[in-house]
This record gives C-alpha cells, structure tokens and sequence, in this order.
C-alpha cells in the first residue's frame, strides 16, 4: 500500500518541473508580435524622412502663393474685388485644385496665365559635392480659395492647400490661411 501512495507523488513532482513546450511557444509568439510592431514603427519612420524634402516643397510653395495675393494687394496692381475666384465678380484666381505652375505675366500663381508646371532643384545626397537633383512637380496640385468674411465685406479668408503624392503610395496636403483686408 504504501509504494502506490508514494508513486503519483513523485509523478506530480516531474510534472512541474521547468517550462512546457507549450509555454514556450506562447512567449516565441508573444515576443515576435512586439518586435514586429517595433520594426513597423521604424519603417514608417524611415517613410516619413524620405518624404521630407517634399513637405518643405509644398510649404514653400503654399507660402509662395500667399505672399503673391498680398504683394499684389499691397503693391496696387490688383484691386481688392480682383482678390476673388473666378465666378466671384471680377475675381481672377482659378478655383478647385491645379497643377502647380509657376507665375505667368501678372506675377501672381493660380491665375489664367500662368507658366507650365514648376521644377525645383535640390542639393544632392551630401549636398555639397553631389550633383544637383532636379524635381518635377508635375504630381503637385494648388488650390488658392479666398471667400468672404460673414456680416465683413473689408476681409477677406484666403486658403492656400497644396497637394502632394509621397513615395508611401497616399496624398498629403499642406494649408495656409490667413485674412486680408480691402485697406492698404
């Protein structure tokens, strides 16, 4: 009697001892889905430093477009009811999204006469000694959209968007808004 109450002792005490395969398995899992979440972190950051010379592009650009409006309002070349888009009395700005191209003869962007679309020229990868790099913005779009201001005939809302492709396959926009007044 006493053997068969010693042996399922013994038994459970094997049972218990170090890790099942099992278990194992389980943390291999467990630890592989952290890693890969770290590898996707890094992966998107490496997407987003390969599409940073095109976000300065499409700021610079935005910026470009804003300064154009005010130079003309401020210099007189435009009156402040030509500040408008097309459709909108005398306006002269064309409205929706188009490609970015530079200034025509008016000196203003996203007007009627404006020039085939832009390029812009970067340094190269070390940019020193590299050869320029040359980018088209073919793949850019500009929308300059100025609206009036409720119960405010004086001000008037301009909203530069311009939108880009990145090399993560999706489109990116940059804004710039500012308020501009019929006072010089």
């Amino acid at each position: 009697m006493m053997i068969t109450q010693l042996l399922p002792r013994a038994v459970m005490k094997q049972k218990q001892q170090g890790f099942a395969l099992l278990e194992t398995l389980i943390a291999i899992v467990v630890l592989m889905i952290g890693l890969l979440a770290v590898l996707a972190t890094f992966a998107l950051a490496i997407g987003n430093t390969q599409s940073v010379h095109l976000d300065a592009i499409a700021r610079q650009k935005a910026a470009e477009a804003m300064e154009s409006i005010f130079t003309a309002r401020h210099s007189g070349s435009r009156t402040f009811d030509q500040l408008q888009n097309v459709g909108s009395g005398t306006g002269i700005f064309t409205p929706g999204f188009t490609p970015l191209t530079e200034p025509g003869a008016d000196g203003l962007v996203g007007t009627g006469d404006d020039d085939p679309p832009a390029t812009v020229t970067v340094p190269g990868s070390n940019g020193t000694n590299s050869p320029s790099v040359t980018i088209s913005l073919a793949n850019f779009t500009r929308q300059i959209q100025i609206s009036s201001i409720a119960n405010n005939p004086n001000v008037r809302q301009i909203t530069v968007t311009v939108k880009y492709p990145v090399p993560q396959g999706w489109y990116r926009t940059y804004q710039v808004q500012a308020l501009i007044s019929s006072f010089r």
